[in-house]
């Protein structure tokens, strides 16, 4: 079926806008693995993660862990005309089929729910206790745009833009977060900070919390654990190395999506899943591990955990 009209531009526009969004995450995926993924041990990242608690609901795009404690929580927007930024603190984005600016939500404060449901979650965690008191977590606010779009910023104003940044300025933003602490602050932060197996365990805990939009999530089972039972319906799990048929290496996300890169011949292969006729399974990232979700299944089981260095 074909729309023409009014109705058809709305609907390519829609699709478009949709198309766009994932392209936008896809592109903030890469630049985050690439400086904060695997190969840093004092970080850790999960993607697409979506949480429930007390009634309410937090998707959030991307987090980042590190070892002082601290969490920043990242929403990615991809605008193909741009985005600007009011002296009130007002988004607005191009709407090219009006040819007008038009409003929008504001990702910062999107990001705010975000962190009101997380920082309630994190109360709820197991986390390490220094002279008696628990640890909380400090959050972080920052907002991803396509590297290719324009941001309209005022040329004055009492609302702080910086927080609103190109995707692949995100370590140079990182970096001078930390590099512009100063002493006091440092050593402030020097009790809070952990091991990066401290790291990953409250990433492990976060992303147990997932909930998929659509039904159940099956429960989060460790790789030497028990199968769970979507495992045991289809036990083989992992990818497979196209040039030597092996199974030992590890998931890297680049170009064009996530493969798996080969230990023992250095192939690299583009990961692809199967299941039911017309089901469409994604994979999901949540630190070293990696899941098989299913929306048309309501499954969500784990396909291949990535070796720790």
């Amino acid at each position: 079926m074909q729309l023409s009209g009014t109705a058809g531009k709305q609907a390519r526009g829609d699709y478009y806008r949709l198309k766009a969004g994932v392209k936008g995450e896809q592109d903030s995926a890469y630049f985050i693995d690439f400086h904060f993924g695997e190969t840093s041990k004092n970080w850790a990242v999960i993607h697409d993660l979506r949480l429930e608690h007390g009634g309410r609901v937090a998707q959030i795009d991307h987090l980042l862990l590190n070892r002082f404690s601290e969490i920043y929580v990242l929403e990615t927007k991809q605008f193909n005309s741009g985005i600007k930024i009011t002296e009130e603190g007002e988004f607005l984005r191009w709407n090219d089929y009006r040819k007008a600016y038009e409003g929008m939500e504001s990702p910062l404060l999107q990001n705010e729910r975000h962190i009101a449901v997380l920082k309630d979650i994190c109360a709820t965690l197991d986390l390490p206790v220094r002279l008696g008191l628990r640890l909380q977590p400090e959050f972080q606010s920052l907002v991803l745009i396509a590297n290719n779009a324009k941001i309209y910023r005022p040329s004055r104003s009492a609302f702080d833009t910086s927080r609103v940044i190109k995707a692949d300025q995100l370590r140079e933003r990182i970096d001078k977060d930390i590099e512009g602490e100063s002493a006091a602050s440092i050593l402030f932060k020097a009790p809070k900070m952990v091991s990066s197996e401290t790291v990953r365990d409250l990433a492990m805990q976060l992303a147990a919390r997932h909930k998929p939009l659509l039904g159940s999530i099956e429960p989060v089972e460790p790789a030497s654990a028990t199968p769970s039972a979507a495992e045991a319906r289809n036990p083989r799990r992992g990818p497979t190395c196209k040039g030597c048929q092996g199974g030992k290496g590890s998931i890297q996300y680049g170009q064009y999506g996530y493969y798996f890169k080969c230990e023992d011949c250095g192939t690299n292969t583009a990961i692809r899943f199967t299941c039911q006729p017309g089901h469409k399974p994604r994979l999901r990232k949540a630190g070293p591990q990696f899941f098989q979700d299913c929306a048309e299944c309501k499954t969500s089981t784990l396909y291949f955990t990535n070796p720790t260095t």
